[in-house]
């Protein structure tokens, strides 16, 4: 079985990208074992996401990427059952300002945040260490998505 993604943008200009991102979210999901689930996907500007922020975690301020898992099951007219996994925002701003501060395209930052996303929507979590101290902690998802972002280096979406 597959998976579902729905996505979408709200507050800019659809990104000329938009229609590669979920066949590219539908090979990182397999690559993943991640089977039967629905996830929205939206792509925002600062303001927006700096809303999400705000309302949901309480925080004043933009940030790249916001995962808000769902978790609950549902079965579908014909009798399929899909996790309703939860719903994945990105700024396309902050993707823009990543890609020049950690000096990478785009592209790469694109699918950066979309994995990262994916996994807190699967349980996988880093705890708030590395923004406290800038550095990035030796932990089993931080691991796990970088290894993932190997395999799929030459994968264009921007």
């Amino acid at each position: 079985m597959a998976n579902r993604f729905l996505v979408d943008s709200d507050g800019i200009d659809q990104p000329q990208w938009i229609g590669r991102v979920e066949p590219f979210m539908q090979k990182l999901s397999k690559a993943l074992s991640f089977d039967g689930q629905e996830v929205s996907i939206l792509f925002c500007g600062d303001e927006t996401i700096k809303e999400l922020n705000k309302n949901y975690r309480n925080i004043d301020a933009a940030t790249d990427v916001l995962s808000f898992e769902n978790g609950e099951k549902f079965t579908d007219q014909d009798g399929v059952e899909w996790l309703l996994a939860g719903d994945i925002a990105i700024s396309v701003d902050t993707l823009k300002k990543n890609a020049e501060y950690f000096e990478c395209d785009q592209n790469s930052e694109l699918k950066r945040l979309l994995l990262h996303g994916l996994l807190h929507l699967n349980g996988f979590d880093h705890g708030e260490e590395h923004i406290q101290k800038g550095v990035e902690p030796e932990c089993e998802m931080l691991k796990l998505q970088e290894d993932t972002l190997l395999k799929f280096e030459g994968e264009k979406i921007i």
